[in-house]
């Protein structure tokens, strides 16, 4: 009995996900078809330029933004940022410094506290 090894593939969305880049700015090739776990590797492995490209400039989806501005994406939606961000935008929220922004590091920076506090609680 000879055992058969299916190709396992995953929808566009999911891959797109794995890369951390935003499926609307992908290639329509990419979009259209679906990614094998080995053609998956191979983007992580060696990057194609467009794939390079995305990631350097964006537009970047929403949890890449959360964390390139210290927020999490629930702070993003409360700040009204509710779509893909490029690097150039990104960077103008860091220098522009809004409110929103401001109040939404402080609350991670306590929920990273507040995380470290219950780990060393329980630890003892």
């Amino acid at each position: 009995m000879t055992s058969h090894q299916n190709t396992q593939t995953m929808k566009p969305a999911t891959a797109a996900k794995k890369l951390g880049v935003y499926l609307e700015a992908t290639p329509a090739e990419f979009q259209e078809g679906v990614v094998s776990r080995t053609e998956l590797n191979a983007l992580q492995t060696d990057p194609p330029e467009w794939l390079l490209e995305l990631r350097r400039n964006g537009p970047h989806p929403r949890p890449v933004v959360a964390a390139k501005l210290g927020v999490s994406i629930s702070g993003l939606a409360r700040g009204g940022v509710t779509e893909a961000l490029t690097t150039e935008q990104i960077d103008a929220l860091k220098k522009d410094r809004p409110e929103w922004l401001e109040r939404e590091r402080a609350t991670q920076a306590e929920v990273r506290k507040e995380a470290v506090r219950i780990k060393e609680k329980n630890a003892e």
